[in-house]
């Protein structure tokens, strides 16, 4: 499917147009619409690649898809939601809905003493099409609800006044347009060496290379519903890794880490000779399976018969062991006869590489037997549904390419075993699949937080939660026999599904292994030692106790705790208990992309040193639809995040809060107003004695929204404890001193500078990152400064590597208060 129909808002009355086209040989001429999964009458709309609905009644609204058929296949596009508003109906109300930030700990809101301030915000729904186009196939030209109008309040906090922008009405504008990126980095499954100027494929077109340290950005074409990239060594040590890779479609950057699978050393086979290869011999085990070459099946791209040396490289990936899972290629997925893309179920893939021993010349093969030790295969009902498959590099989708069906044989002396038989030709395609196709499926809920309070404002969107479908042994669930599938699914506003294999009638007859990543951190899962929590956990029993949840260091304290294992029990609709997640039936995606936050879900959660953020113009960093233009705003630009940090030496007995204060400095139009605080404890030094350190971001220098005048941030720097300044980096000093005007530091329990515009280094004690994420920006300047490099990552604090200004704290004597008090209780006098 090259192009799929895109969601439209429409007034009662009006017209609409989808289309969609596939393309395939034969190419496809066959289309057939449908309307919430119900079939359209092709004549009553006369509709090919084009459905057209004229004079639209509200009763026509929800999702609609095309379906393109040929004697070869079929393929389904992508739903596309129709909205039908009634005549008069708004589709942005102007009243904003509920939003809340947490405001500073000196700024209680009300007798029960909240730090929570409804600050509102606009959904960034679709307003309905303009009546003069709407015929076209494309998406309506961008207009989206969103602020209007926002105004300023100010809120009474410990001795001063807190200003906050408040959204005050909402209305239909231009759509916010991030990009959509995809960033991460190519390593070897084995080693960890990066992939260094590996090329990077979209379909079959070269989009560009990795680097040094095997990293990538790919941006995502418009339009795209499943991102499939191909990651090519050009020096031919590793098989091809063919990703689909998951993408926030909304905008911003997810961050992905690709494995990819060494070849196995080439052997030497006598092309006139008979050969047989073994599939998954490694560790001990026994093979699952066997290639078996037949003399005179090598040819050349020619057609020719070669009978000379041949080498001959074959790589299996072995389901059987669990580290294999995250260098497999694709996302073992085909399409079935409805043109719906569906899961298989893998018992090993292998990569082939044949040439000729003296030319080097690449080599194919006419038919080859492919054999199957059936005793491998544990679930019974799979025997008859095995097929080999080959994978599509372009679409990264598996195909089929013969059934397996059962023979007898021998391994010479061992005993009678039976095998699965299927053949094969070896042609352009070099990496196949021992498959079944898997039709007992369920969906699992899991929501990621920015705490472990749990709170349903502080979802983390932007999470990439992946779920590994494991085979466990009978009695021992946490020694899986081996790895069926694995998927990855981006948290949205409301968490993430995740498909999986379940059963009805066997609780642990599929269990799956759950991990969360943000920016190549791994958050957090909920204990399950030594007692289960269902609170905690998010699910209630006695559901919970059927599911067996248990956290990856459940056993051994020692192990992370980033992870989590199930049973994924299918859930049964004649218990109450189990109609409410955190597993649904495969048909009720929808029910579970909408449950609301209250119903059962399984929990992550990030594991930060104490640290609080406060922005004047709200901004919420996992929404980039959430921007507001706005001279106060934290991030002046939605299409590129600057993020920027000093590191603080704290020589003292304890760890310290520290603040930054961050106001205009330059700029006629904020200076001298707040753009934001910023709250940061200071993290121990293991090798150090009394000393910590702290990485406390600032609002970075540089154009505001509108792009005209540069502002120099006035920014503080204050210890919450009885400290006072005794060293500022030379080189920094130097640069504000060359760089004037410079703001006066005439208190020594304080830093103030007005920061630089230059995006200076770890020899300063700044460190600077800009990403089109501005969590992935901030989560790699954090490392680098935790490392005190301008290029490394640590989240081991090196208090005294790379430090801008050094802080010395001691205990206050009772009843004294501290700079950091005097100044929340004062701060004119302060």
């Amino acid at each position: 499917m090259v192009l799929h129909p895109k969601a439209k808002v429409r007034v009662a009355g009006q017209e609409v147009s989808f289309c969609c086209k596939a393309s395939g040989t034969p190419v496809p001429k066959k289309y057939h619409w449908y309307h919430n999964g119900t079939l359209l009458e092709r004549t009553a709309h006369r509709s090919g690649s084009r459905l057209v609905l004229r004079d639209l009644a509200l009763e026509q609204a929800g999702t609609y898809h095309c379906k393109a058929s040929t004697e070869a296949g079929a393929i389904r596009s992508a739903p596309a939601q129709l909205t039908v508003l009634a005549q008069g109906q708004q589709s942005c109300q102007p009243q904003p809905e509920p939003s809340l930030v947490e405001l500073p700990s000196e700024c209680p809101q009300d007798a029960a003493g909240s730090h929570f301030y409804n600050v509102g915000r606009c959904p960034p729904a679709p307003c309905a099409g303009s009546a003069t186009n709407q015929s076209g196939c494309g998406a309506d030209v961008g207009r989206c609800c969103g602020v209007r109008r926002m105004e300023m309040r100010e809120i009474p906090c410990a001795g001063f006044l807190l200003p906050i922008k408040v959204v005050a009405e909402c209305g239909c504008g231009p759509c916010a347009r991030p990009r959509v990126l995809v960033q991460g980095r190519v390593t070897a499954a084995d080693t960890g060496e990066p992939l260094r100027f590996g090329q990077i494929f979209l379909g079959g077109r070269k989009v560009g290379f990795t680097g040094y340290k095997g990293s990538f950005t790919i941006e995502v074409p418009p339009d795209t519903q499943r991102l499939v990239a191909r990651f090519v060594d050009r020096q031919q040590r590793f098989v091809d890794a063919v990703k689909v890779l998951p993408f926030d479609r909304r905008g911003g950057a997810i961050y992905q880490e690709v494995k990819m699978l060494r070849k196995k050393e080439p052997v030497d086979l006598d092309g006139s000779q008979s050969n047989a290869i073994p599939l998954g011999e490694a560790s001990g085990r026994e093979p699952i399976g066997e290639l078996i070459l037949p003399a005179g099946t090598f040819l050349r791209p020619s057609g020719e018969v070669f009978k000379g040396p041949v080498k001959a490289s074959v790589t299996f990936l072995d389901p059987r062991d669990m580290a294999t899972a995250s260098a497999a290629s694709s996302d073992l997925s085909f399409v079935n006869t409805e043109g719906e893309i569906v899961p298989l179920r893998t018992y090993g893939m292998f990569a082939v590489d044949f040439w000729e021993g003296e030319s080097g010349a690449a080599l194919q093969t006419g038919p080859v037997e492919v054999r199957m030790d059936a005793g491998q295969v544990w679930m019974p009902e799979h025997l008859h549904k095995m097929k080999l498959w080959s994978l599509n590099p372009e679409t990264g989708l598996w195909e089929e390419e013969g059934i397996l069906r059962p023979a007898g044989g021998s391994r010479g002396k061992r005993e009678e075993r039976t095998f699965l038989v299927g053949n094969l030709e070896i042609r352009e395609r070099r990496l196949f699949n021992l498959d079944v196709p898997e039709d007992r499926r369920c969906f699992v809920k899991v929501r990621a937080y920015s705490s472990e309070k749990f709170n349903p404002s502080d979802q983390l969107e932007g999470v990439v939660i992946s779920l590994i479908n494991l085979e466990p042994q009978p009695g021992y669930p946490t020694n899986p026999r081996a790895w069926g599938r694995f998927d990855s699914v981006v948290t949205g506003p409301n968490g993430a599904c995740l498909p999986a294999f379940c059963d009805g009638q066997r609780p642990d007859a599929y269990s799956a292994y759950i991990t969360a990543t943000m920016g190549g951190e791994e958050l957090e899962a909920v204990a399950s030692s030594p007692k289960l929590n269902p609170n905690a956990i998010g699910v209630s029993q006695p559901y919970l106790g059927k599911l067996g949840y248990r956290r990856s260091d459940h056993d051994d304290p020692d192990l992370k705790k980033t992870a989590f294992q199930i049973n994924v029990a299918k859930p049964d609709p004649n218990n109450v208990d189990e109609t409410n997640g955190p597993v649904y039936p495969y048909r009720s995606l929808e029910e579970c992309e909408e449950a609301p936050v209250s119903a059962n879900h399984f929990r992550f959660y990030r594991v930060e040193v104490d640290k609080y953020e406060y922005n004047v113009v709200p901004f919420k960093e996992s929404d980039l639809t959430s921007w507001t233009g706005d001279y106060l705003s934290w991030w002046p630009n939605p299409q590129e995040f600057r993020a920027c940090f000093i590191k603080v030496q704290i020589e003292g007995p304890q760890e310290y809060m520290v603040r930054s204060r961050n106001v205009g400095g330059s700029h006629p139009r904020t200076r001298g107003q707040l753009y934001g605080l910023r709250d940061s404890r200071s993290v121990r030094d293991m090798l150090l004695e009394n000393t910590s350190g702290a990485c406390v971001e600032f609002k970075c220098s540089g154009m505001l929204f509108d792009q005209s005048l540069v502002d120099r941030t006035l920014v503080s720097i204050i210890p919450q404890g009885s400290c006072r300044r005794t060293a500022v980096n030379s080189l920094l000093r130097d640069y504000l001193s060359r760089h004037p005007p410079v703001a006066e530091n005439n208190h020594t329990a304080a830093f103030t500078m007005l920061a630089p515009v230059d995006p200076l280094g770890h020899n300063y004690g700044i460190y600077t990152v800009t990403d089109q994420n501005p969590r992935l920006a901030k989560e790699i300047a954090i490392g680098r400064c935790f490392d005190g490099t301008s290029d490394g990552f640590s989240r081991e604090m090196k208090a005294d590597a790379g430090t801008a200004i050094t802080f010395t704290c001691q205990e206050r004597p009772a009843g004294r208060e501290s700079f950091f008090q005097r100044l929340l209780a004062a701060p004119a006098e302060a």
